[in-house]
């Protein structure tokens, strides 16, 4: 735990907000090396990071402020101007919508710099994992597991009446103030998505013929891997008393990227000498 890595004048520091920016960095770097590998201008890449890195911060806020709306109802510019309360799938539709605006303007390809996106969307998403693990933020359920970890200082602390809080079924003879040991679920993110980036990387040379379908396959795994990880997290948002919003959305997420997917692999080839349209 190292939720705090050093304070200025009051002004607190977070190992959180400093992944969250070297995730940001790692992206960037890993966007401009794809952008060059195909043969275009590397420095797009940070105009697009900067535009991911706005527009997704202020997407994945929105989320949280709709997802808590009673929160948000009771004190709206607490909640608005709080440093916590950022969603992964708020803010990657909100980044998305910044690039995309971003791509139409510079009159870059579509879907060949979506595929270029796609592992740098994977790294980034691994380090800034890493980010929630230090400060203790969504985390799993109990477990007696070798791995398993225990956030007394976590955002909230792992304690049996904060996981009751979460609908985690702890027995009623713990007692609320105890501290339990729960699955590294940030952890495990960051495993599995190092695993999502290599599967990329793999596949890329044999999709590069077809722009777009690398990006449906990282779409496509990202779901996969969420709802996944979701079995394990300790969250409050169940529906049906078994499934959360972000895997009722990762179904979405699979089954959009299939049909993309499949579109672009039906799609006719362009003829030889023809002129190609931007996508």
């Amino acid at each position: 735990m190292l939720p705090v890595l050093f304070e200025i004048g009051g002004f607190k520091v977070t190992s959180f907000g400093v992944m969250i920016a070297l995730s940001f960095l790692a992206a960037g770097w890993l966007l401009a090396r794809e952008l060059k590998r195909q043969g275009q201008d590397p420095e797009a890449a940070w105009d697009l990071a900067g535009w991911a890195a706005i527009c997704g911060i202020l997407g994945a806020k929105f989320y949280y402020l709709i997802l808590h709306f009673g929160e948000t109802a009771m004190d709206p510019w607490g909640a608005l101007l709080s440093r916590s309360g950022l969603v992964w799938y708020g803010g990657l539709i909100g980044g998305a919508l910044g690039v995309l605006f971003r791509l139409h303007q510079l009159k870059l390809p579509t879907w060949k710099v979506a595929d270029a996106v796609a592992p740098a969307l994977a790294l980034g998403y691994a380090v800034g994992r890493v980010g929630c693990f230090l400060v203790g933020d969504d985390y799993g359920g109990p477990t007696n597991a070798p791995w398993a970890v225990a956030f007394p200082q976590g955002a909230p602390p792992s304690t049996a009446a904060n996981l009751r809080a979460f609908g985690v079924d702890v027995p009623a003879s713990v007692p609320d103030s105890t501290v339990l040991s729960v699955h590294p679920t940030q952890l495990y993110e960051t495993g599995m998505t190092l695993i999502i980036l290599a599967l990329l990387v793999k596949l890329r040379p044999r999709l590069a013929a077809t722009p777009g379908q690398l990006f449906f396959v990282w779409l496509a795994l990202a779901g996969v891997e969420r709802f996944i990880v979701e079995i394990f997290r300790a969250k409050d948002d169940r529906l049906l008393g078994m499934f959360s919003v972000a895997q009722l959305i990762s179904v979405l997420l699979i089954a959009t990227a299939a049909a993309f997917y499949l579109a672009l692999r039906r799609a006719p080839a362009p003829k030889a000498g023809g002129r190609v349209a931007r996508a």
